[in-house]
């Protein structure tokens, strides 16, 4: 069975997705802009503030769910501007424990809303 879920914890979606789909014990958080969810604006112009809200907005979708954020299984981290990417590294750190969730990370030319960060996330709800 596939299930949306969806938080008023985190940013609704801009388009045609859920925040996540929910299907067997697998959480597809669909990618997360660094939108607070309060205002509905960026937290911040800088990429590891972004980071951390992006991040901020998976855990609470996770919470939605049932689960947690300290089981992720896997991430996808888009950035516009990769020289960034130790700093964003060391935030993201934070946020999970060893064995730490697989990981792609991509600099892209651009996101949506003019974004620097985006991070998408697959957690067990086991």
């Amino acid at each position: 069975m596939i299930e949306a879920i969806t938080t008023s914890e985190a940013p609704g979606a801009i388009g045609p997705f859920s925040q996540a789909i929910k299907v067997g014990d697998l959480l597809f958080v669909s990618g997360q802009l660094p939108i607070n969810p309060a205002t509905g604006e960026f937290v911040s112009d800088d990429p590891v503030e972004q980071a951390e809200q992006c991040l901020k907005n998976i855990a609470a979708i996770a919470k939605a769910a049932g689960s947690s954020i300290e089981k992720t299984v896997k991430t996808t981290v888009l950035l516009t501007d990769l020289s960034r990417f130790a700093d964003i590294n060391k935030m993201y750190a934070t946020f999970f424990r060893n064995p730490f969730p697989a990981r792609a990370c991509y600099e892209v030319s651009s996101l949506p809303k003019g974004a620097q960060v985006e991070i998408e996330a697959i957690i067990s709800l086991a």
